[in-house]
């Protein structure tokens, strides 16, 4: 399996104590010590933790977030992903840009993107997933 880049909804998942969730990235940081978080994720949980004033919960992300590693959107990624919008759209099977943006840093960086949301992400060609919720 390749290495996984985690969905803003499986991270989700994780901090609301989803077992079956808990326990694929228990044993995924048990086998690789660490997980991957696109920059895009990274901000989609830090803006809805604040959006909510949930301290203990944002002390919590930010203490799983340093073991872990945020991959950002550099030039390379964002090429990726205006190819990859570019298609949808032509095709009018757009979907939102912050998905694009972590679907394309999962096929840039070789990554198996974890999510619940196969239906938009599965619209991106050559995007290798796989969902721990199920």
């Amino acid at each position: 399996m390749n290495q996984a880049l985690l969905d803003s909804d499986t991270l989700s998942f994780y901090f609301k104590g989803n077992p079956k969730v808990i326990q694929k990235i228990d044993g995924y940081l048990a086998a690789y010590g660490f997980v991957h978080i696109s920059v895009i994720t990274f901000y989609e949980i830090l803006n809805g933790l604040l959006f909510k004033d949930a301290r203990a919960q944002l002390q919590r992300f930010q203490q799983f977030v340093q073991l872990n590693q945020i991959l950002p959107v550099n030039v390379v990624v964002a090429e990726v992903a205006a190819k990859i919008y570019a298609d949808l759209r032509r095709n009018n099977q757009m979907i939102g840009h912050n998905d694009v943006l972590i679907g394309a840093t999962a096929i840039e960086n070789d990554l198996t993107l974890i999510t619940n949301n196969i239906n938009h992400f599965s619209r991106i060609p050559g995007l290798s997933l796989d969902n721990w919720a199920i």
